[in-house]
């Protein structure tokens, strides 16, 4: 009997393109991989799970009789973005995609929202790295005392504003006006993004911890729905509640990178009382996906590798936990963008059975059937259990 379920997301963790690739020109993309070629990538505890007896992947480290299940799935939303990928982990795939505004955002609408929150306007509205900008235009920023606003490959609007010129809070209402106005007007955009950065020049600006997401509304149904519905809790640590815009969260703890976000979760295996923990740890993606840093994410996944064991031995006997991710972020690559990929499926659990190869899912919402399934909670319409292959 499992009485509790416990997700962790490692954001941008992909496992090898997705079959769809070509179409988002991700073709090559493997994060894993990428990492694992091009550093000396040490983690003997996901190795242990079975991470590398994942179908498709060409590492010879394989396990010969891992303690976990393992294996990965495809996406089926239209989209590579941390919201979408979540939404469909939690049983809800968008078929429509948000847009997207490569040659920068339209007048009218910065304009829109320049005027509602009562600034002069904004500077760049580029495609391209945050990081980037901020040493291009940072210093603009401060002078002009105009926020930053830019784009990426994904459907995102993002806001940065220097925190002693544009206090945390007053960007936050300027991050929600966007999201207004967006949603008045009919722009698509699914999300605007607060990057508050702190700093005196451009060889020292330094995004911050205080990073804020403001979604659309506008997904279906979701496994914390259900959880809801059915009167079970749901603790949402790291970013999970601004990406589900606090819809059906029972509470909330927010996290300072992926450190913090390890020894949190920790905690909260010994202590919640909450039917399902769901985690994101974000520095994966932000801070080394995002900026071609495969050194800097090698050792993010070896940090977290270290402290699995301590997860693992400070689980319940009646608990599942699930390890995946939200899409890819190949480091490796030229690209800075999200990469169309597998994600891992890694599950472990005291009472479920070792060395089950899972295949490949045809969609990442195969997570959240498993877990309604091993609830008891009727089924979403996408998705398909694998509860019967791992008890």
């Amino acid at each position: 009997m499992i009485n509790r379920a416990v997700i962790i997301v490692l954001d941008s963790f992909g496992v090898g393109e997705a079959p769809d690739a070509h179409e988002y020109g991700d073709e090559g993309s493997n994060t894993l991989e990428g990492i694992y070629y091009n550093t000396a990538l040490n983690i003997p505890n996901m190795k242990k799970l079975g991470l590398y007896n994942i179908q498709g992947l060409t590492i010879k480290e394989k396990e010969e009789s891992p303690i976990g299940i393992y294996g990965k799935a495809a996406e089926k939303t239209k989209g590579k973005n941390s919201p979408v990928g979540h939404w469909e982990i939690a049983g809800f795939i968008k078929n429509e995609p948000f847009k997207t505004y490569y040659d920068g955002f339209p007048k009218e609408l910065l304009d829109e929202i320049s005027s509602r929150f009562g600034i002069e306007g904004f500077i760049c509205n580029k495609k391209g790295s945050g990081t980037d900008f901020l040493k291009q235009y940072g210093e603009e920023s401060i002078s002009l005392k105009k926020p930053i606003v830019y784009t990426s490959a994904d459907s995102v609007l993002q806001i940065a504003a220097h925190e002693d010129i544009l206090p945390v809070n007053e960007l936050y209402k300027l991050c929600q006006i966007a999201r207004n106005v967006i949603d008045e007007k009919g722009y698509g955009i699914g999300t605007v993004i607060a990057r508050p950065f702190v700093g005196t020049n451009s060889e020292n600006f330094k995004r911050t911890y205080n990073r804020k997401d403001f979604e659309a509304e506008d997904f279906g149904k979701t496994m914390l729905d259900s959880f809801k519905e059915n009167g079970k809790k749901v603790l949402a640590i790291g970013k999970i509640e601004d990406l589900f815009v606090g819809r059906s969260i029972s509470r909330a703890i927010h996290t300072n990178g992926n450190t913090d976000g390890i020894e949190k979760t920790i905690d909260a295996i010994k202590n919640a009382e909450e039917d399902l923990i769901f985690v994101n740890l974000v520095d994966f993606d932000m801070l080394y996906g995002h900026r071609n840093n495969i050194e800097g994410y090698a050792k993010a996944l070896e940090e977290f590798d270290n402290k699995l064991p301590e997860i693992m031995n400070t689980l319940k006997e009646d608990d599942i936990l699930i390890l995946t991710a939200d899409h890819g972020n190949d480091p490796s690559t030229p690209s800075t963008d999200h990469s169309r990929e597998y994600i891992p499926i890694l599950v472990y659990g005291k009472k479920l059975k070792a060395n089950v190869d899972l295949g490949i899912r045809q969609t990442y919402a195969d997570i959240s059937a498993t877990i309604l399934d091993i609830f008891g909670i009727e089924k979403l319409e996408n998705g398909t259990s694998f509860k019967n292959e791992i008890m």
